[in-house]
């Protein structure tokens, strides 16, 4: 299982938000600046790093050029999320030498593009965001419904390609009170590759997603307020 760390970037720092909104945001300057942050993590071990653009997401503008200046700073892959909303804009990310994209609002705007990218990069560069509250997908930066089911959602996406989906509880989103287990584990039982998000606070809880048989975690807050060390949590998850 990957535990992937994450770094989330609004005006050009380091930021938290809780459950997606821009009113309740924690700014986390004192941890270095995104560049520095990220090569934090890969020193600490990460395999790969969760970058996103919160301004994107919001539509407020974007920091495209930080996210290039991490590429250029690390050697670790990236994947990277946020307001990516053309299919133009996901082509020119991938060009640039990330990992994987994260499509939210596109996917469900334009379907289409799901298929299109994974036929053009490969179903490892594609990430399908399935944002939910209480099992139902959020689009549009957690504003609007969808008005579909995560599971009726990634099983659409599967029939276009997609394979990797990042599932985030909205709800739990920086609150540290843990994942939603109802829904991972109802969507690992479907043999889907799932990235989960949303709510982690301990080791113990990243083992328990490696039981149920989760992808990857990716993990903010719990590593900025420093309830474990991410060099802890994959010797965790190696060892179990």
């Amino acid at each position: 299982m990957e535990v992937i760390p994450a770094v989330d970037i609004m005006k050009g720092k380091v930021v938290r938000l809780l459950r997606g909104d821009p009113r309740q945001m924690t700014s986390y300057e004192h941890l270095g600046d995104p560049i520095h942050l990220a090569m934090r993590w890969e020193a600490e071990g990460a395999q790969l790093i969760h970058v996103i653009d919160l301004d994107a997401a919001l539509g407020v503008g974007e920091n495209l050029e930080i996210i290039k200046l991490i590429l250029k700073s690390v050697n670790v892959p990236l994947q990277v999320g946020g307001g990516i909303r053309s299919l133009n804009l996901a082509r020119r990310i991938l060009s640039l030498g990330v990992r994987r994209v994260i499509l939210g609002s596109l996917a469900f705007s334009n379907p289409s593009a799901v298929e299109t990218l994974v036929n053009e990069f490969g179903w490892e560069r594609v990430v399908v965001a399935l944002d939910h509250k209480d099992g139902t997908v959020m689009v549009k930066g957690w504003e609007a419904s969808a008005g579909v089911s995560v599971e009726a959602a990634a099983e659409n996406f599967r029939t276009k390609g997609a394979r990797i989906f990042l599932v985030t509880a909205v709800d739990r989103d920086g609150t540290l009170l843990g994942p939603d287990i109802k829904v991972l584990s109802s969507l690992c039982r479907r043999g889907y590759r799932i990235i989960a998000a949303g709510g982690i606070r301990s080791i113990d809880d990243l083992l328990e997603l490696k039981r149920l048989g989760v992808w990857g975690v990716v993990v903010g807050k719990a590593l900025y307020e420093g309830r474990f060390s991410l060099s802890e949590a994959l010797k965790a998850v190696m060892n179990s």
